[in-house]
This record gives C-alpha cells, sequence and structure tokens, in this order.
C-alpha cells in the first residue's frame, strides 16, 4: 500500500442484522464437486492455510535481505511462489512482465549517534528518519551543530525560522552535519545554505508542535543540485541529536534505474469468457520490510481463495490477480488495465481489491462504493459490492466501517476504465479513535498497523482473526457472484440500500502529507 496515496478511514459502523442473498443461504450455486457453494467455499478457506501462504511470503524476505519489493529477487520468488500454486490447481496462469523505475537504495540507510552514547535510528515510515527526495548519496561522520534551533518550539507552526539565513550559519564549523528545523522556509533553502556555510551533511527534523512531530512522509529538495547527503528525522530525534557534544555517522546509497517486474494473472478454464469475475491483491512489498500485512495479508487470502475455488466449476469465468509494483504507484494493476482492448475490459463484470486485511490493531474497513461516507462513488454496481459486503459482515454480527474509495489503491485503474470495483481494508498510519477501539477493539491512540511500510511488518504483525474474516468474506463474494453478478456492470437500476443498515460513519482528519 502507498504511503503517498493512502489516507484515513473512516470511523466505525455498528453493524446489524441484515439478510444475506438467496445465493449465500441456499448452498446450491452450481452443482459440481467439492467446493459448489457459497458454504462450502467459505468452510474450505481456513484462516490456518491463508496464513501458510504467509509464512511462506516470510520465508521468501529472510532469504533474500528481508523484503519482497518488486524489482529484486524477494519479489520475484514471491511471484514463483504463488504461480506455481496456481498452475498446480488448474489455472491458466499468466506471467505479464513490463518495466518500471525502481527508485529504493542499494544499501540500508544508515543513521547512527557514535557519542555521547552509541544508538542507532530505524529508517522508515513508523521510523525515526527518511532521505529527503532528490538527497544524493553520500556519507559523512562528525560532530552534529545545531543551526538557530528553537527549543522548545514555538507555539504555532513556523515559528522557527532555522536555516533560512545565510547569518543563522555564523560560527558554522566547516565538516560539521548541520541541524536544522522545520519552519518558515523550504527545506531546499535550508540545505542550500548549510552545503554554503561548508556542512558535510544536513539533518532537518519537524519543527515540534502538535502534528509536526513524526517523520515527514514525502520530505524533498525539490530537484537536483544538493551536494550532500540530507535527511528528515522526527522531533524526537532532533531533540537528541540537538544535545552538546553529539556525533553521528551517516549514510545514503540511493538508486534509480529501470527494472523489470510483474503481474501475476490467473484464469479459470470453465466459466462464461463475457462475463469475468475478477479479484486482486499486491503481491510486493515496500523495500524497508518482508511486506505481511502490506501486502502479504491480501495476496495470501486471495490465493487461498482461488485455491479452493478451482474444486469448481463457475458460471462465469474467475480471474485472479497478483499485481507488481503498486508500491511504486499502482503500476502494475494500471499496466494490465491499459494493456486491456476495450472488448476486453468490457468483459470484466467487476473487480474486487484487497490491499492489507489483517492489520493488527484493525478494523473491517469496506471501501465506500456508492460514495455515501466519503462522496466519491465507484462506477454503477460498485454500491451493490459495497453492500454485499456489509451483509457479509452483519450477518456475522460483526461492526464495520467505509473507508475511502479514491482509486488509490490497484482498484484504481478499474474504476477509472468504468468497470464496477470494492473489496475491504483494515487499515494503515492512521490511528485507532476511541470510537473505534470501543467496536472493534484494540488499542486508541496508536496506527491500525504500528508497523505499516517497516522492517517490523513481519508474521507477527497480523491479526489472525482478521485474517480468518476478511477471507471468509472474500470467499462469500467470490462464490456469489461467480455464479450470479446480478446487475453488477449492466447497467441496470440497483436495489435500494435496506432500510436496517448502519448510519453513515464520520470522516477523519486527512493523515500528513
Amino acid at each position: 500500500m502507498r504511503s503517498r496515496l493512502r489516507r484515513g478511514m473512516l470511523g466505525a459502523i455498528t453493524a446489524v442484522a441484515v439478510t444475506l442473498s438467496p445465493l449465500a443461504l441456499s448452498g446450491t450455486a452450481g452443482a459440481h464437486s467439492n467446493n459448489n457453494s457459497v458454504r462450502k467455499l467459505v468452510k474450505a478457506v481456513s484462516g490456518k492455510n491463508v496464513k501458510k501462504h504467509l509464512q511462506a511470503f516470510q520465508a521468501i524476505a529472510d532469504r533474500n535481505g528481508g523484503t519482497r519489493v518488486s524489482g529484486t529477487s524477494g519479489f520475484d520468488a514471491s511471484r514463483d511462489y504463488v504461480a506455481h500454486k496456481l498452475r498446480s490447481a488448474g489455472y491458466d496462469v499468466t506471467i505479464q512482465p513490463f518495466e518500471f523505475t525502481f527508485d529504493g537504495y542499494k544499501t540500508p540507510p544508515v543513521l547512527k549517534r557514535t557519542s555521547p552514547a552509541a544508538k542507532t535510528y530505524t529508517y522508515g515510515f513508523f521510523g525515526d528518519y527518511v532521505a529527503m527526495g532528490e538527497s544524493p548519496s553520500g556519507a559523512a561522520s562528525g560532530a552534529v551543530q545545531g543551526v538557530d534551533l528553537v527549543l522548545p518550539p514555538g507555539p504555532a507552526a513556523n515559528s522557527s525560522s532555522s536555516g533560512c539565513e545565510a547569518s543563522d550559519f555564523a560560527g558554522f564549523v566547516a565538516g560539521n552535519i548541520a541541524l536544522m528545523q522545520r519552519g518558515t522556509c523550504n527545506f531546499r533553502v535550508k540545505v542550500d545554505n548549510a552545503v554554503a556555510a561548508g556542512a558535510s551533511a544536513a539533518i532537518v527534523f519537524n519543527e515540534g508542535q502538535p502534528g509536526r512531530t513524526e517523520v515527514d512522509l514525502n520530505p524533498t529538495l525539490g530537484g537536483p543540485g544538493v551536494t550532500i547527503p540530507s535527511f528528515f528525522t522526527s522531533f524526537e530525534v532532533g531533540q537528541e541529536l540537538a544535545a552538546a557534544g553529539t556525533a553521528v555517522t551517516m549514510n545514503w546509497d540511493p538508486i534509480v534505474e529501470t527494472r523489470t517486474t510483474y503481474n501475476v494473472i490467473a484464469q479459470s478454464r470453465k466459466g462464461d469468457p463475457d462475463n469475468v469475475v475478477m479479484l486482486g491483491a499486491h503481491l510486493d512489498s515496500v523495500q524497508e520490510g518482508p511486506g505481511i500485512n502490506d501486502n502479504g495479508s491480501g495476496s495470501a487470502g486471495t490465493l487461498e481463495v482461488a485455491l479452493q475455488f478451482a474444486k469448481t466449476k463457475p458460471k462465469n469465468q474467475m480471474r485472479f490477480a497478483f499485481w507488481g509494483a503498486e508500491e511504486f504507484g499502482l503500476l502494475g494493476s494500471e499496466h494490465y488495465v491499459a494493456s486491456l482492448t476495450a472488448e476486453e475490459r468490457a468483459k470484466i463484470a467487476l473487480y474486487l481489491n484487497f490491499d492489507m486485511i489483517a492489520s493488527p490493531n484493525y478494523t473491517y474497513g469496506i471501501y465506500d462504493g456508492d460514495g455515501d461516507a466519503f462522496g466519491t462513488a465507484g462506477p454503477s454496481g460498485s454500491d451493490v459490492i459495497e453492500e454485499d459486503f456489509e451483509k457479509f459482515f452483519a450477518g456475522r454480527g460483526l461492526p464495520f466501517t467505509a473507508t475511502a474509495f479514491t482509486g488509490r489503491s490497484d482498484y484504481g485503474p478499474f474504476i477509472a476504465a468504468g468497470i464496477p470495483a470494492g473489496g475491504l481494508f483494515t487499515g494503515a498510519e492512521v490511528l485507532k479513535t476511541e470510537e473505534e477501539a470501543q467496536i472493534f477493539g484494540g488499542t486508541a491512540g496508536i496506527p491500525l498497523d504500528p508497523c505499516y511500510h517497516s522492517a517490523c511488518d513481519t508474521i507477527a504483525n497480523i491479526s489472525d482473526k482478521a485474517l480468518d474474516v476478511n477471507s471468509d468474506a472474500i470467499a462469500t463474494l467470490a462464490a456469489t457472484y461467480a455464479f450470479d453478478t446480478g446487475t453488477i456492470g449492466d447497467g441496470a437500476p440497483v436495489a435500494a440500500k435496506s432500510a436496517t443498515r448502519a448510519a453513515h460513519a464520520h470522516k477523519p482528519a486527512d493523515s500528513a502529507s
């Protein structure tokens, strides 16, 4: 799940009793062997088996530098694992290659305090620091020198003008590492002034007021031309580095190059090829970690449903996709949709997307297909998909909530092409509210996924309960739509919402950018 595009989710909606579809209740979808009904497929898709796929993804990451990021051996091994499972189950499997710009690092970034006491800082989204966009490669070691810092911070944003004027560097010792505070002017001005003063590296830390304490999501220098490595840290780290006698060592070794990655597309041999039901999840992680929740969880749930579904004969053709390079901008799904002809796109009745379905501090999020919570609706039929997911959770007496449906995951290219879509999301960087904690359990005041885009997104970073429940939800809708897509995708009016549907959720503040 991409940090630049992922935003918040809604507060909780308490589920009420809603009647499930006749198909789901009847258990007569199809008349073929094994998992030939909704009930049988859901029973076959066990959380235990889904977790085995997560364990396989973890093992792959362990053997490949701790990551499954696209353009690396870790992703390629994940591709091969999924493709082998699907082929063995009897699907027609296509490996679709495409080129993309890999923007990452050759060796892991380093920021270590060497005095007065040694301390290693953590890189990444929920870590202590990130490299600024357009920062050049480089290494530096030496004394940290604060530049016109305001500690404690002023009462309002931009109370600090640290590093904004050349005069701020009066007395700066050439070769030292310049420590500056966010505020007043842009980062490029601060770093350019540090370069002019002879700094060997630059560190800018967040200013310190509420909302300006954590690592900035996308700090940038605004273009090339800077000659020293430049990092951005949290306010807490900046305070530590501002202490007298502090020295650090830092290293940034970026790489930007064209690489090849892949989508894995599996299609059932049976079913109407003119009415395709498609499910997908991105298979790649970020470079910082193994990506077991983001998005091993969605991939594992989708894979297990596909494997169990192979034991039946659908009325509609089933297609399962595992996307590459989502973390670089939805590139795999964009490439796939762009490669389809207008006739091929028209055959896709709907697309279901699963991106993070086992967050440890989860809520049960359903994409807001009708737009009643966020004001942005998907193509006609997306509202039906949302309601069908709601019926699943209500039928189990579970709460659910809406999550923004704005094209910011792999369903985006599909809704842009007019294809109805929906899916599930258990949350990323947004903090859990008190209301959500009361309804869903978990801990208020911490992220829904505390290891989002971090090295700790390991097999220990999932909720077994959320993984099991959401995998059952995937199975329920997959089996339902495999035999009957109803009015989805045909442009016909959809049924009115049930009078017993829960009230609308509230929309939280957007996360920082």
